[in-house]
């Protein structure tokens, strides 16, 4: 090893150059990551291997890595190796996102890149001449790591170095033969001049980088003040002049306002009880959504309130004068700590706007899809071609001297209004990967085929405990299931005791840490699913095969055992443990429920019984009609206990899909509520609930739990006055005060108040977050809807990853000491705050993304229909929100929510005439409290009240640029007639069926007519390996028990 010295210039907090000299040490033994290489040395060390099957290597300079990252991400270019110096580059010059993206890519086995710290070479390394700039040094030193490479690999493959750096290509170009210099330009030209994308991609980043330059020579007007430097605003953090926080635009006004909610202790050391109003895009200076920013206060007399009236995302700009309420905290933003730009949806203008926009038509302002992105101004030639279409653009800048960020275009989605179109384009805006797995991470399966059954090894079968003998397994799952991710067992022990156990499929046995397929795991975090689809977290031959507990085959297992007092059934021992299992039954709720109730009739539906002679099987069905009403009785006295705790039961819409032998769908039924759904339910929360106690005690500072923080208080305000409106005291000091309040809180003569009033308690909810223990201190670990002191998810490592990381620590937990105990593989507190982190926000992306697709289909379902010709559009409504222009209604039919206004765009309110029926008249609108008044000038006035059934028209209110939305419109002042006759439960899930079918068909009927040479059916390396696309609405949702599907206008009910 050899001992030299780096010369730094760094920036002081005064703003100072400073020379900093640092000890810098090279070695030889560096390993270059190339398959080429067949030193034990390179072999030997971990990562991803360079592949050999090139036509050759690729090394980009600094400035190509910075600028066209995005186009080294297409999967089309192999063979890349990033140097370390262009790497630091990038870490320095731009930032944290981007530097994270290189991570990223770096790590992601899709794509053949590595990286080679030539700074620690010694033949690799170059000191910086004197009076040398950093940018030749910074090439020379590249270009000597890539001749180097070359040597190296003993002339088997050719090395491009690309640049923009005319001269570094005039003085290496012919330097070394074999290693090439060239521009990234001449790169693209010469070696992929089929791969459009590339080529269009680059003209778009250079067209907007020469826009920027041209500008900034320019002399224009600031249109924002600068933002402060960052020592500034960390001083001003610290002495509590500024707060820090992440902005939230409101996408109904995204205009006028957005919030910044408080990070860390900022909101106890400022006492501030609420969110900071940023009121206006000038006092957002340039920050947007998503961003974290620091913002200063204004003085309490120009302090502003939120608006109170229903309001539509395109026309309204300023919000009336009457309709804010009272004054809350208002401050500017003065900087941003960190901007967190992604990919954006947009659409361009259309041939009258393109007009209308100026004299330079190549700079096009294009509009987001979603409202609360401001519009981007981008360079391009193609704006007249892509305006029928969704693309997707990112933002580069933005100055201060501009109305707007300054982007670039990135490709093509599809058409507007085409179903894939925007299904694209809900996957873009949620940042979710729909990529086929790897043929690499597919080589890490094992093998497993009718003609090949995968067999438990004898060398496993050494170190597991073998249940298959001992134990009466069985699962309860949803019709249809395939992925069978637990099963249960209950026995007698000797002495009157009993042993419960719950047994989870062992994923991480087939998942290796840092694997191919682990690494894909960890950055998906989540099975996401859609409307028609689902998006695997695994391949589905573990997820369907291996680690489905499917009966009568043998699977591996990570079993929770506890031996419980005979009574009382209180908990005396607890065992962890790795297991062989053969599951006997795999059951559905509704046969399981039907032994429970000792149904005559269901024993004979029970697959694994048919076949027995009388005997064996009326003596196989009482051991499990026993182990049924065990299991019940001990899950009643785990809910007793947690409901003595305070634990609360919410409100959500649930269902189950009915499909038909060739897996399309025959129709959507309501789940009805099941006591064994409670059963199943609470042995899972009693499983992970001990896991958390186990995983904590042996890792304090490094367990992976899950906490649900207790609401904030003014959350509740519209949940309280909605109760106070029927007469309801709701406490809501406590869980528990608050769910004895709503079991209170019961209308005789309409059971939707209740039903409301749940929903609302669940829209005040605090989301429920993953997080590391050595992160938080142990009074902040409370599960407050469960009731729990320790809580975390090792239940469903099929689709969620952090319950592998859970089962990691399990076993390390339980096998401590002992040889193989995966200690080594327990994540640092660091990391895993890290993680955690990653996976809170993949799974917010998936719950949203969800929840868009619902709303998808059932806008295309009602955009051709309308309450004048087809009843299907006309439905009963309950009132449970009054604001100051309009009323929100929930349509029980539909499960949707929606606003109806009571003042229309010109001025008139609603006017009923004699047979209730509404229309549009001049008057005015008073609002108090748990009602709204329309008074207009001839004929009666109106008056609506919480939890009125009115009658209303659903339509369906079309964008060009984001997506379409349902609109409700008030048609009569009186229940609809179905409201009596129809359970309204039922109805909605009914009702929605139909919107299943009709969309479902018309997007397959389009589908053939645009693909007429595709075939009908996928192929099966595609429905056995990649991800999984149903034909059909909900077609796969049935095979995850857990999924709820909520009603479209609210936000997704958070997993507990």
């Amino acid at each position: 090893m050899l001992r030299t010295e780096k010369v730094l210039q760094l920036r002081g907090q005064q703003g100072r150059a400073v020379r900093v000299v640092r000890e810098h040490y090279l070695r030889a033994d560096v390993p270059c990551r190339t398959a080429l290489c067949r030193s034990a040395l390179c072999r030997a060390r971990d990562g991803k291997l360079l592949s050999d099957d090139v036509t050759h290597y690729v090394v980009p300079d600094c400035k190509v890595v910075q600028e066209y990252l995005e186009i080294l991400e297409f999967p089309e270019l192999k063979g890349i190796i990033f140097m370390q110096t262009a790497c630091q580059a990038v870490q320095h010059q731009k930032g944290r996102r981007q530097y994270n993206k290189l991570r990223n890519l770096l790590k992601d086995p899709r794509h053949d890149c590595t990286v080679f710290a030539n700074e620690f070479h010694q033949h690799c390394y170059l000191p910086r001449e004197k009076g040398e700039s950093v940018e030749k040094w910074q090439t020379r030193n590249i270009y000597n790591a890539a001749a180097w490479y070359y040597n190296h690999c003993l002339g088997q493959m050719p090395v491009v170095m690309v640049t923009e750096d005319e001269d570094a290509i005039r003085q290496f170009g012919n330097e070394t033969e074999g290693v090439f210099v060239i521009s990234f330009k001449n790169y693209l030209d010469n070696f992929w001049p089929d791969l459009k994308a590339a080529h269009e991609l680059f003209d778009s980043i250079t067209q907007a980088r020469r826009e920027r330059e041209s500008e900034s020579q320019e002399n224009h007007g600031k249109e924002y003040p600068e933002h402060l430097p960052l020592e500034i605003l960390e001083a001003g953090i610290k002495s509590g002049r500024y707060l820090q926080g992440t902005l939230n635009v409101n996408k109904h006004r995204a205009q006028v306002e957005a919030f910044v909610r408080l990070q860390g202790c900022g909101s106890k050391d400022t006492e501030l009880q609420s969110d900071i109003l940023i009121y206006g895009t000038k006092a957002r200076n340039r920050a947007i959504h998503g961003d974290v920013v620091v913002v200063e206060l204004l003085p309490v007399q120009e302090w502003k309130g939120r608006t109170a009236a229903l309001c539509e995302n395109e026309t309204e700009d300023k919000a009336p004068a009457d309709t804010t309420g009272d004054p809350m905290p208002t401050g500017k933003v003065v900087g941003i700590t960190q901007k967190n730009w992604r990919d954006y949806v947009v659409t361009f203008p259309s041939k009258e706007e393109s007009q209308s926009q100026g004299r330079n038509a190549q700079k096009v302002l294009v509009t987001p899809w979603d409202y609360r992105i401001p519009k981007i101004r981008i360079s391009t030639q193609q704006a007249e071609a892509l305006q029928d279409y969704r693309v997707v653009v990112r933002i580069d800048s933005w100055e201060s001297t501009s109305l707007y960020p300054n982007g670039h275009f990135v490709r093509v989605l599809g058409r507007i209004g085409d179903l894939e179109g925007e299904i694209a384009a809900i996957l873009v805006e949620n940042s979710i990967c729909a990529a086929p797995f790897s043929e690499i991470q597919m080589s890490e399966m094992p093998a497993s085929s009718s003609k090949n059954l995968w067999k438990v090894s004898p060398e496993e079968a050494k170190k597991r405990l073998d249940l298959r003998d001992t134990h009466l397994i069985f699962s309860i799952d949803p019709k249809g299931c395939e992925d069978v991710d637990d099963a249960l067992s209950v026995r007698a022990l000797p002495g009157g005791r009993l042993e419960l156990g719950v047994h989870i499929a062992d994923v991480t046995h087939f998942v290796p840490p840092n694997s191919y397929t682990d690494v894909e795991a960890r950055a998906r975090a989540t099975t996401c699913y859609l409307a028609d689809r689902r998006y695997d977290m695994l391949p589905s031959v573990l997820s369907a095969d291996l680690c489905s507990l499917l009966s009568g085959v043998d699977r591996y297992a990570v079993s929770v055992l506890w031996e419980l007092e005979e009574e009382s059934y209180e908990v005396l021992r607890v065992q962890y443990t790795r297991t062989i299992i053969r599951s006997s039954y795999k059951l559905e709720y509704e046969a399981a429920q039907g032994l429970l109730d000792g149904d005559p009739g269901v024993p004979g539906d029970i697959p694994e019984l048919k076949h027995l002679d009388e005997g064996t099987r009326q003596k196989k069905l009482s051991e499990l009609v026993w182990a049924i009403s065990k299991l019940t009785d001990i899950a009643r006295h785990v809910r007793a206990k947690r409901d003595r705790s305070g634990a609360l039961e919410l409100e959500g819409i649930e269902v189950r899909v009915q499909l038909d032998e060739k897996r399309n769908i025959h129709d959507l039924i309501p789940r009805q509520p099941l006591e064994v759904h409670e059963t199943v339910a609470e042995c899972m929360i009693l499983a992970n609930h001990w896991v958390a106690k186990r995983i904590w005690e042996d890792f304090p500072h490094q367990a992976l739990l899950r906490q649900h923080p207790p609401p904030r208080q003014e959350f509740f305000t519209e949940l309280r006055e909605c109760a106070s409106a029927k007469g309801f005291s709701i406490d809501t000091r406590s869980n528990k005060a608050l769910a004895e309040s709503l079991d209170k809180a019961n209308d005789p003569s309409d059971p939707l108040v209740n039903k409301l009033l749940r929903s609302m308690a669940t829209h005040a909810m605090s989301n429920a977050l993953y997080f590391s223990t050595g992160s938080c201190p142990e009074d902040e670990f409370h599960h407050y809807g469960l009731a729990l002191e320790k809580y975390t998810h090792f239940t469903s490592p099929i689709r969620r990853y952090a319950d592998i990381v859970v089962h990691r620590l399990l076993m390390a937990a339980t096998l401590r000491g002992t040889a193989g105990d995966g200690k080594d593989h327990v994540i640092s507190n660091k990391d895993l705050e890290e993680l955690c982190r990653h996976i809170n926000n993949r799974n917010r992306a998936a719950q949203r993304a969800q929840k868009q697709s619902t709303e998808l289909f059932q806008c295309m379902y009602f955009r051709d229909r309308s309450p004048e010709t087809d009843e299907r559009c006309v439905a009963d409504g309950v009132i449970y929100s009054i604001r100051t222009n309009g009323v929100l209604v929930f349509v029980p039919r539909y499960g949707i929510k929606g606003a109806a206004y009571m003042r229309n765009k010109e001025g008139l309110v609603i006017s009923c005439g004699g047979a209730g029926s509404c229309e549009w008249k001049p008057g005015s609108l008073h609002r108090s409290q748990g009602k709204i008044t329309s008074t207009p000038t001839t004929g009666d006035s109106v008056t609506l009240s919480l939890f009125d059934h009115i009658t209303v028209g659903i339509l369906v209110q079309s964008s060009r640029c984001h997506a379409d939305t349902i609109r409700l419109e008030i048609l009569r002042n009186a229940p609809h007639p179905s409201a009596a006759s129809e359970p309204a439960h039922s109805s909605a899930q009914l009702a929605r069926a139909d919107v299943v079918k009709a969309v479902s068909q018309g997007a397959e009927e389009a589908q053939r007519a645009q693909e007429k040479g595709r075939g009908e059916v996928l192929e099966e390396e595609y429905r056995e390996f990649c991800q999984t696309k149903g034909p059909s609405l909900y077609q796969l949702l049935e095979e995850i028990r857990e999924l709820a599907l909520l009603d479209v206008s609210m936000d997704v009910r958070p997993e507990l």
